[in-house]
């Protein structure tokens, strides 16, 4: 990875980009908000639903794991991909400052089979003591018709009092504490696919740690950020950002401020390996991946040292005027 904007790399004519592999970001957004509008919804939070019900707030959350699937398909191993699931979910809860407290899955598959749906299920257990989250129920839907191998999303829900509900804005001056990645957890997965079987095969071993093979390191499931939530409660967080597609962008979901970011989280190998591999920029590496940071949060700078010391955190740069993420030279908008 490259310290600015500026890759040093000749030509453009096999370089790989989000929208070129098949999602572009903008336009989903762009859809998303006319679904919306279409029903007149009264969304209180950037990542979930919330309902008053009186002395407390209700929270929905709902995702699934995108394409990560295909890899775990392409290479047999389903057993971590509900862990993602689980964390897609509740994560999006922890950065509205709700507590998740119970979930519900839903599988939609071709045709029954034992063995993939144990592996699932083995991994939505991990997920759930990960999370500290109670099973509610879920379906499972065989859909020959309708789906071509499988497909596994969930929706979780939680509740949070007033006060302890995050305000979802930043304050010019304050600290923003990161909180590092697994990986590439479960976005840009798209891009990633396309990027290392240009030369690859999943089965291949991961050049930068031949330990593993490069579809282990692409299944690295999810971290799970809930353990931080008391923590982030307590040191008076006003807005958090889970970083999931559209990469560090994610970052201006906490309100219209310029984040200076001068400390990431170094990015993992296989941020690099993806990179070269289908010789994409920097700027679109940062648009699309978290780079090694997965959650920020936004709070006063007199708390963040504590917040850090408390966690596995650390104060990654600050909150000031301005409309843009600027982060290793690039400036994001």
């Amino acid at each position: 990875m490259t310290d600015s904007a500026d890759d040093g790399r000749e030509g453009d004519g096999d370089r790989l980009t989000y929208a070129e592999s098949g999602v572009d970001i903008e336009a989903s957004e762009d859809a998303t908000a006319a679904l919306l509008e279409a029903f007149g919804s009264d969304l209180r939070t950037e990542y979930a639903g919330v309902i008053d019900i009186g002395n407390r707030y209700l929270a929905l959350a709902t995702d699934g794991v995108g394409t990560k699937l295909l890899v775990a398909e392409a290479i047999g191993d389903f057993s971590t991909i509900g862990i993602d699931c689980i964390a897609m979910n509740v994560n999006d809860l922890v950065a509205a400052g709700v507590e998740p407290v119970g979930f519900v899955d839903y599988l939609a598959i071709d045709e029954p089979d034992e063995a993939l749906t144990n592996q699932i299920g083995e991994g939505l257990a991990v997920g759930l003591e990960q999370a500290d989250l109670t099973m509610l129920g879920g379906e499972t839907a065989v859909m020959p018709e309708v789906v071509e191998g499988f497909d596994l999303a969930g929706t979780c829900v939680g509740l949070a009092t007033k006060d302890e509900i995050f305000a979802g804005k930043a304050n010019e001056g304050d600290a923003l504490v990161g909180f590092p990645s697994n990986g590439i957890h479960s976005n840009g997965l798209t891009l990633a696919r396309e990027a290392v079987t240009r030369n690859h095969d999943y089965t291949d071993t991961f050049p930068l740690d031949p330990e593993r093979t490069i579809g282990e390191e692409l299944l690295r499931p999810t971290r799970i950020y809930t353990d931080l939530l008391e923590s982030m409660r307590d040191h008076g967080v006003h807005a958090a950002a889970h970083v999931t597609g559209g990469g560090l962008t994610n970052l201006l979901r906490m309100g219209e401020f310029e984040y200076v970011v001068d400390d990431p989280f170094p990015a993992q190998p296989i941020f690099e390996f993806v990179q070269q591999e289908g010789s994409v920029t920097d700027e679109e590496m940062h648009r699309t991946f978290n780079m090694g940071t997965g959650f920020v949060v936004s709070l006063p700078d007199a708390q963040a040292e504590k917040l850090a010391a408390e966690t596995d955190g650390r104060i990654i740069g600050r909150v000031e005027e301005g409309s843009s993420v600027e982060i290793r030279g690039l400036s994001l908008s």
